[in-house]
């Protein structure tokens, strides 16, 4: 997601792409273009591992096991090529534990840990309607009228 105007949350280009299919021959990526990304990334990896080998020092010792490590887990690591469903990134996950973090570093702490639990259930609450693409104002009101809003199950 990426704020629009008036901090309006809207989707990202790349999402309606995700979106229309979950397998890349689908989408118009097929396994001739598909196959090049892992062939570039092992590649890239084996490079590491061979220019590491020697491991001199701490730091090249470091960089080898990254490198040994990329190869290993590359189907881990290359999952979102293949799953559409998947981000590339962590952004979603980082943005949803920020505002804890940011209120734990201008008021010092969380007081209680019943503060803390009913801070955490409001963020949670507001960052889901975000998510479906709920107004945090409208949410809230809905919320305060005796009528929450409750995400339907899929």
């Amino acid at each position: 997601m990426v704020l629009g105007r008036a901090g309006r949350r809207r989707a990202h280009p790349d999402a309606a792409a995700r979106q229309r299919s979950d397998q890349p021959e689908a989408a118009g990526r097929g396994p001739s273009r598909a196959g090049r990304p892992d062939r570039l990334y092992r590649f890239a990896a084996v490079a590491g591992v061979s220019q590491t080998a020697a491991r001199s020092g701490t730091l090249m010792k470091k960089h080898n096991a990254l490198a040994r490590r990329l190869l290993d887990r590359q189907d881990d690591y290359l999952r979102f090529t293949r799953d559409w469903r998947i981000p590339p990134d962590n952004n979603g996950c980082e943005r949803d534990i920020r505002m804890t973090k940011l209120k734990q570093k201008v008021s010092g702490c969380l007081r209680t840990l019943t503060g803390a639990r009913q801070f955490c259930a409001i963020r949670s609450y507001l960052s889901t309607a975000a998510k479906h693409d709920l107004s945090f104002f409208n949410v809230l009101i809905m919320l305060t009228e005796g009528r929450p809003w409750i995400p339907s199950a899929t």
